[in-house]
């Protein structure tokens, strides 16, 4: 016989019973291992491991793809050309005009994003636009850390990896990838690791890594101050310093969008902030394209979080974004195409991971088995679009990797424009010639006289008279042409 489980002798007096233990008191919800996860140093430095490798896999992915398409002259757009004219100016210590936008504008009147002048040591030792596109590569591989880790945290270090992988191959960050460059390049980790912290319940650290958004771009204010009040809501029970502070950071966030669309901003634009007309109630109104904007609502629910981020109060932090978004009566708000869909991505897969977190342990079998095989599932969806669909499918194309002969003809025809010449062009020409000339978009230099006129028209849009065309745009001066190469046209002012 034993007593408390203890073997005793014969003749031997019982064992005194041990003091009745204190009752617990459930704590806070914590972050701990899933199944599988392996604990200790060991399963941190596996987990980081994991988290790494993905980025550098990514980073290389992202890269390749962006500088391909750079090489064969697939520019979508001239917002590559007026970031690298700002971040030229960074680097060299000057006002950030970009004439592109019209002569000497500023592009803090266009966009409030200042972060982008971290890019100038950058430029300032390789001054061209592929270092642009290099930093955002790495930028976005560089999210995929935290949601790795958040992730891993929660389901296992496989899991976790799935997840992270997902996340690195969702459309809207690939979307990104291809639109050349734009400043939420910078919001994207930004948002990652600041959720990253939410979810390990780091408040302090969460609101820390929210602050920069404010110098990203000028919406991002109200994005900060739904972040901040999802910190402030969970933080209110265990720290309520931390949820004063979020409470303060949530108002700052909004007076600081504020006051950069009514002041800051109108201060270098004489014409005001210009992008109001794209919520303008004349316009198009909020119903109008409904079935694309619900489309693009399901695209950012269903491949990257198979609808369980819904249980999560972090999807929050994407409410200022699709808002204003599906107000807009502009069509290219409404899509899957182009950026506006990358500061949702680490918004959705870090609330996927939050509600993961409680799904994997519900009293529901069907939940608790759903949760634990949709890391597979979405990574399985992510693989097959990025094969099929998404721009990462051109990585398995041979001709990514080879640059076309038109390519090489309109570089040396471009190559006969000085450096310093004032320029007029269009989409095309426009990243060959911002690292050394001064770029205006073709018809609004404002009276402003280029010396050369440069324009793409293969497809015929300005004619067969390159002349007349010329004389259309600047009536008071005389043109001649210097060349051209497979539609691109070249004319010198004399």
């Amino acid at each position: 016989m034993s007593i408390s489980g203890s073997p005793t002798t014969a003749g031997a007096l019982p064992a005194t019973p041990a003091p009745p233990r204190a009752p617990v008191v459930p704590g806070p919800r914590r972050a701990v291992p899933g199944p599988g996860a392996v604990r200790g140093p060991g399963g941190v430095s596996r987990t980081g491991r994991n988290a790494w490798l993905l980025a550098a896999a990514l980073f290389l992915a992202y890269a390749v793809l962006s500088v391909s398409r750079h090489r064969r002259m697939e520019t979508l757009s001239w917002d590559l050309g007026i970031f690298e004219q700002a971040v030229r100016a960074y680097a060299w210590l000057r006002p950030p005009v970009v004439d592109l936008k019209g002569p000497g504008a500023s592009v803090l009147g266009d966009h409030f994003s200042p972060v982008i002048a971290l890019i100038a040591p950058f430029y300032r030792a390789f001054p061209t636009p592929v270092t642009l596109l290099v930093v955002q590569a790495a930028l976005f591989a560089l999210s995929a850390v935290p949601v790795t880790r958040a992730a891993a945290r929660f389901l296992g270090p496989g899991r976790g990896l799935a997840l992270g992988a997902a996340y690195g191959l969702s459309w809207g960050i690939q979307r990104a990838v291809e639109f050349d460059f734009h400043e939420i390049c910078f919001a994207v980790p930004l948002l990652a690791f600041a959720l990253e912290a939410l979810v390990a319940r780091r408040w302090w650290a969460a609101l820390g890594w929210g602050l920069p958004l404010l110098l990203v771009k000028e919406d991002l204010g109200v994005t900060l101050a739904a972040l901040a009040l999802v910190v402030a809501w969970r933080a209110r029970r265990t720290d309520r310093w931390a949820a004063r502070a979020a409470v303060a950071v949530a108002v700052l966030g909004v007076v600081a969008a504020a006051l950069v669309f009514t002041v800051v901003i109108p201060s270098f634009a004489s014409d005001g902030y210009a992008y109001w007309d794209k919520l303008d109630a004349a316009g198009p109104g909020p119903l109008d394209g409904l079935g694309t904007k619900l489309s693009t609502l399901a695209w950012v629910l269903i491949p990257t979080t198979g609808l369980l981020a819904l249980r999560s109060p972090l999807l929050l932090v994407a409410a200022p974004t699709l808002g204003w978004r599906f107000l807009s009566g502009d069509e290219h708000y409404w899509s899957t195409d182009w950026h506006y869909s990358a500061v949702l991505m680490p918004i959705a897969a870090l609330a996927l991971a939050d509600a993961l977190d409680a799904s994997r342990r519900s009293p529901r079998p069907w939940l608790r088995a759903y949760s634990l095989q949709l890391p597979a599932a979405l990574l399985a969806a992510g693989l097959a679009l990025s094969a099929t669909t998404l721009p990462l499918a051109r990585l398995g194309e041979a001709a990514t990797y080879e640059r076309p002969s038109r390519v090489g003809a309109v570089e040396r025809l471009l190559a006969r424009i000085p450096d310093g010449a004032s320029v007029e062009s269009d989409i095309a020409p426009i990243t060959r010639l911002t690292s050394r000339c001064r770029v205006f978009w073709i018809g609004d230099t404002k009276g402003v006289l280029p010396d050369y006129l440069v324009y793409d028209n293969a497809s015929g849009w300005a004619g067969e008279d390159p002349l007349g065309y010329a004389r259309q745009l600047h009536p008071e001066a005389r043109f001649t042409l210097v060349g051209t190469a497979r539609g691109t046209v070249v004319l010198r002012r004399i």
